[in-house]
């Protein structure tokens, strides 16, 4: 090994994950008034969700970010994605049970729940373009 892969700098946690939608107007409802996550920035292009913990979620229009955006201040490389991808965000234990009732009221099905050995809880759903998302509680990684 070289010295670089023996002591990389330390990695803070994930600050930014990345969704591709169909409809902004539809992911926008779903995030901001299902879920609660207050909007930091809307584009036509990109909305931008306070995930809490120093977390955003970036919603793509689906398409519209395949291309590099280069500005006077840097470039930022194109990316899509495609298919149903995942995604988990952090729920006290406490709130398991209000945010099961909370999907339900919304007209969220679940698509599972899952009991974790080391103690934590998930509840699985999807957004309208099919991602699969989490609400997991603590106790489901060594880390969290």
């Amino acid at each position: 090994m070289t010295p670089s892969q023996d002591s990389a700098p330390p990695i803070g946690g994930v600050l930014e994950t990345a969704l591709y939608v169909e409809d902004m107007p539809r992911a926008v409802h779903f995030f901001a008034d299902v879920l609660g996550l207050p909007v930091m920035l809307r584009t036509d292009r990109l909305t931008a969700f306070d995930a809490g913990a120093s977390s955003v979620l970036l919603v793509f229009a689906r398409g519209a970010s395949q291309a590099d955006v280069t500005g006077e201040r840097g470039t930022v490389p194109g990316h899509d994605g495609a298919g149903p991808l995942h995604m988990a965000l952090r729920i006290s234990a406490d709130a398991y049970d209000g945010w099961k009732a909370r999907l339900e009221a919304h007209g969220v099905p679940l698509r599972g729940e899952m009991s974790w050995p080391a103690g934590g809880r998930s509840l699985y759903f999807e957004d309208p373009d099919g991602h699969v998302l989490e609400l997991a509680t603590p106790g489901l990684w060594a880390n969290y």
